[in-house]
């Protein structure tokens, strides 16, 4: 399995929003999407739970052949916004 690294504006960040890092672990190696980003980068998507309602992360990665690179990650209730539904 590839690692997962952090980087540390993305870790401050994920922890003022609440986000786990098994969460953000997670989305990137088992992902329940993957959609494009901007300049080249990928998006993993996983539905989450919190309080009996349920929410979008969003883990905005990059791909290399050994890691991926987490660069940030967000949670949104706005799911029908950002998942894409197969064509």
């Amino acid at each position: 399995m590839k690692k997962v690294e952090i980087i540390p504006v993305a870790q401050r960040k994920a922890e003022k929003r609440g986000i786990k890092v098994e969460w953000i672990t997670d989305a990137v190696t088992n992902p329940a999407q993957v959609v494009s980003g901007y300049g080249g980068r990928r998006v993993a998507h996983k539905l989450i739970w919190i309080d009996e309602k349920e929410y979008l992360l969003r883990v905005v990665y990059e791909d290399d052949n050994e890691v991926f690179t987490v660069v940030t990650a967000y949670i949104t209730s706005q799911i029908k916004r950002y998942w894409k539904e197969e064509e």
